[in-house]
This record gives structure tokens, sequence and C-alpha cells, in this order.
């Protein structure tokens, strides 16, 4: 499958997309946090002066040696998004689907501002991705989920592969007996699932990398093999290893040249294209085409 990667302001190769070109479109846009996201790499090194105490008694110093961080600061965060989501909508076939992953910060209005794009009967499930893990608040209930916001283009026709559909385990088996329990059930609209371990070989060091478990599964039900899948916010590109994985096309957008480098090396096996688009102070009269 291909696997095209650009490197630009996402709003220009958007435009120069095809109305009704792409099936799913799935992304995971800066959240508006207010800060700087950063995620720091350290490697830890034997050490026999060291203090920290590791596996088998053995000591280590720790070591940062990179960060990864972009701004996610935006005074009017849907003037920002909003142009976005509409040309994804127009790119969009008439069976395709949207799905935008955000946090409780800017879900609600966004919400409501694709209501009156798209129309409230296009709205089909708030999809919740919750998970267990980092620090504790002492002040409030602690945040841990976010919310993927599904809507279609036709409600009446759209793709959803539910046979392809990988069945979880019941939280008490023995209530439905042994037959259910090895088949298991199908996932609800709540969807537990770790985050990216901060050892494991998943991680590639990128701010807010989302797991391949929940990206797969928006993929493998919503888009058919030899589709094509957009995201624009494209990271760390887990949407991208999705893709290809199972098989369909994949077309990945990022303006920050840190994202650009982790999913090429990410997506190697998969030879991806690389088109470098010129910035707002470079741009010509004429753009280059995709």
């Amino acid at each position: 499958m291909s696997v095209a990667i650009h490197q630009g302001d996402n709003l220009d190769v958007l435009a120069s997309l095809r109305d009704a070109s792409v099936d799913l479109v799935y992304i995971d846009p800066p959240f508006n946090t207010g800060g700087r996201q950063t995620r720091v790499t350290q490697v830890n090194t034997l050490d026999p002066e060291a203090h920290r105490v590791g596996f088998g008694g053995k000591t280590f110093r720790r070591e940062i040696i990179g960060s990864l961080s972009y701004q996610d600061r935006f005074p009017d965060y849907l003037a920002f998004l909003g142009p976005r989501l509409r040309e994804a909508a127009r790119v969009l076939r008439p069976t395709g689907a949207l799905f935008v992953h955000l946090d409780y910060r800017e879900v609600h209005y966004v919400k409501v501002w694709l209501d009156e794009l798209l129309g409230r009967d296009r709205f089909m499930n708030e999809l919740i991705w919750a998970y267990d893990y980092g620090a504790r608040s002492q002040r409030r209930w602690s945040c841990k989920h976010d919310t993927i916001l599904w809507y279609v283009m036709d409600p009446e026709n759209y793709t959803f592969r539910y046979e392809d559909m990988e069945r979880i385990p019941y939280m008490a088996p023995k209530l439905v007996g042994e037959e259910k329990a090895e088949r298991g059930k199908t996932p609800t609209d709540t969807w537990w699932h770790t985050i990216v371990s901060p050892t494991g070989k998943e991680k590639t060091g990128y701010p807010t990398q989302k797991p391949l478990g929940v990206v797969r599964r928006i993929v493998q039900i919503h888009a058919h093999p030899g589709d094509t899948v957009l995201d624009f916010f494209a990271g760390s590109g887990t949407t991208g290893e999705a893709a290809a994985l199972l098989d369909r096309h994949a077309i990945l957008v990022d303006s920050n040249p840190e994202a650009i480098q982790v999913m090429t090396r990410r997506l190697a096996q998969w030879a991806p294209s690389l088109t470098v688009w010129p910035t707002r102070e470079e741009k010509p009269a004429a753009l280059p085409e995709t």
C-alpha cells in the first residue's frame, strides 16, 4: 500500500486534494493545553558510581539525549481547526467517515461546530478512550480519558466492518457462560486501552503519540482494504502504520520537521514518498499537486 508523507501547512495540502477522494479521516489535533508539549528522550547507562539502582541491584545514571516538542496554544481554537475540518468534509467520499480525537478542553466546542457544519444526523458516536496511567490529582477527579467524535457523510450508507471487529474479554465471564466467555464480546463506545508504554517498542519519543491499537481499530472497522486514509495532524505516524498494516493507503501531513523525521523512520519499510511544501514565506504562485 502507498504511504504519502507531506511536510507543510495542512490547510495547503488539504486544498490540493480532490473532492471525494478519501475514505476515512482520522485526526489527533493539538489539544490546546496552553503550553508546549515535550517528550524527553533518556537513556540509562550502567555506572558503579551512580545512585539509581535497577534490576539485579545494578546502579546506573540517566542521561537526557534529546527531546521533541511543539507549541500547543491557540487563542481561537475553532478559527484554527474549523477551516481544516471543512476541507476534511470536502475530500471525504459519500461513504466516508471523520474521526476527531480530542480531550475535555475543546471537544464540546468542536462537537457543536461539527453539528453545524455536517448536521447532527451525521454524528454517530462519542467514543471514549479510557486509560489508567500517570499522575493523580489531589484537587479533582484525575483526567484519564480522551474523546473521539465519529461523523459520517451519509448516515444511511457508511463503512462499518462489524465482522472484522476484534472481540474483548467479558469483565464477568462466569455470568455469561463458558461459550460466550470463550468467544468474547464486541467493544462498546468505551475503549479501555493502555497508553504507549514509556519503555515499549512502540514508543517513538514523539509527544502525544497515540497507541497503535486504538487507531488500528478505527482503520480496521471504518475503511476497506485498498481505501485511502488521511491524517493531517500525523505526528508520529501512527495512522500511517495502522493503514499500511491493514492494506490501506495513507496520506499523512504534518508541519513539524521533527514529526516528519519520526514518521519517515517509523514507516521506512513501506517506502513512503515525501513531499516538502513551501512555508508561507516561501510560497510561490503555484503549489505542488498531490
